[in-house]
């Protein structure tokens, strides 16, 4: 067996021996045993190098195949507390969907007292609430029933961010879409955001129907007979694709009130930028994976990026 030193990546003091561990072992394997001395730093929250400050070994790296001898020097990072993906999800969409309705009801101390608990007479506006409701029901939806997750995880400080975002812009949204001197356009233009979100929960599907082990998919993901995976032909993830052309379509529908056009279409750009690095990664680990996947299919928008 192999010997297996673990090191702080800041003081360099040493952290953990671990003696005699086969070669065929998991970097998983090793964080587990790591575990077995520092209880407080289950495996989610460790991060092991070759380096200080180099790249984070995967759980399923072989220390076999890393470029160590009989004696491997490791580096631990502690990534801090964490979070499932489900639990991340559930708390990143549940807080839009219930930011929104308040301002939906017009609960008091947002508008003026004397529309407290006042309706819209724009039925576009009860229309804008029901899209926003659903897109958010249905990523809970997606969430529980459709979604796949390994056994990834998020640490926390990210997940305050992430939330920070989504609630952030939802109550922005809110605001101005619920308020009282808004004048909204002609409802057909909705027709774009919904058309999204139903491409978009069928990608979803389409992904979920994929044979997988573990985190790692047998197969890419193909067109079917539904129509709205034909977007496959041309991009990795049409999932993203639909997403931002959903708010897109909504940016559409506020552009003749400035401050909440703003609004949308910065979440909109924000959203696009992160999706398209999310893309790009999915992207790249089709290629590298399956020597045969289609050249003609870019991350997220077709023919340019």
């Amino acid at each position: 067996g192999k010997h297996v030193e673990i090191l702080d990546s800041k003081t360099k003091e040493q952290l953990c021996f671990l003696d005699k561990v086969e070669p065929h072992s998991s970097v998983g394997d090793i964080k587990s045993l790591f575990h077995k001395s520092y209880p407080k730093w289950y495996p989610a929250r460790q991060a092991l190098r070759l380096e200080p400050k180099g790249k984070a070994l995967r759980n399923d790296d072989l220390l076999q195949n890393l470029p160590v001898g009989t004696s491997a020097t490791l580096y631990f990072k502690d990534l801090g507390p964490q979070l499932g993906w489900t639990m991340v999800f559930l708390a990143e969409y549940i807080g839009p969907l219930l930011i929104y309705l308040l301002f939906n009801f017009r609960v008091p101390y947002i508008y003026n007292h004397k529309y407290t608990f006042t309706s819209s007479s724009h039925h576009v506006v009860n229309l804008a609430c029901a899209c926003h409701s659903f897109h958010y029901i249905k990523r809970l939806f997606e969430t529980i029933f459709v979604h796949r997750f390994s056994n990834g995880t998020m640490p926390l400080r990210a997940i305050v961010r992430n939330c920070a975002y989504y609630w952030g812009f939802a109550a922005w949204l809110a605001y101005y879409i619920n308020h009282p001197l808004y004048t909204p356009p002609c409802e057909y233009q909705l027709f774009v955001f919904q058309l999204c979100e139903a491409g978009n929960f069928s990608i979803h599907w389409s992904l979920n129907s994929l044979k997988c082990e573990g985190a790692k998919c047998c197969r890419f993901p193909n067109p079917s007979k539904n129509p709205f995976t034909w977007l496959f032909f041309f991009v990795s993830c049409p999932n993203y694709t639909y997403e931002v052309g959903a708010w897109a379509g909504l940016s559409i529908m506020t552009q003749f009130f400035f401050v909440l056009f703003f609004a949308v279409a910065l979440f909109t750009f924000v959203g696009f930028i992160q999706m398209t690095i999310w893309a790009k990664g999915k992207h790249k680990t089709y290629t590298r994976e399956f020597k045969d996947y289609p050249n003609l299919r870019m991350p997220i928008l077709p023919f340019i990026l």
